[in-house]
Parts: C-alpha cells; structure tokens; sequence
C-alpha cells in the first residue's frame, strides 16, 4: 500500500518544490505537476503527484492526526 501525504507549496525554484508538512519543509521534485506557491499537494516518493483543494488537505491532514493518537493509545 502507498500513502501520499498533503503538503503545502511554499516556493517554487525550477522543478523543485519546497513543501510544508504542518512545520516540517522538505524540498520535492515538482515536474509531474503545475504547482504554484500556496497550492496544495499530495506528495509520494519525494514527488507532487496530484494537486488538490484547500478543504481536502486539511481533512486528511485532520484524519492523519486522529490515527496517530490512536497508534499512540490517546487523542489526537
């Protein structure tokens, strides 16, 4: 199984992204998507795969949170 992660785009410098990963920025490779800062992503294998809305990314960042507590044996 593969999990992509949401990010945001924080800058753009060729076909390398830098994305945020609520407080943690890593730099991407950005050549399969049009991305431009503040947009956000999922990121796979250290790629932008896919694009997706603002709503979107804060629920699955929200359903991630959730399942780390409950790994954690408390709350999110």
């Amino acid at each position: 199984m593969c999990l992509g992660i949401p990010a945001r785009v924080v800058e753009i410098r060729g076909t390398v992204a830098l994305v945020d990963f609520g407080g943690v920025r890593r730099e991407v490779d950005a050549t399969l998507a049009d991305v431009s800062p503040g947009d956000f992503v999922i990121v796979h294998a250290g790629m932008i795969i896919s694009k997706i809305d603002e709503r979107e990314a804060m629920e699955t960042i929200k359903l991630l949170r959730e399942i780390a507590g409950a790994l954690r044996g408390g709350g999110a």
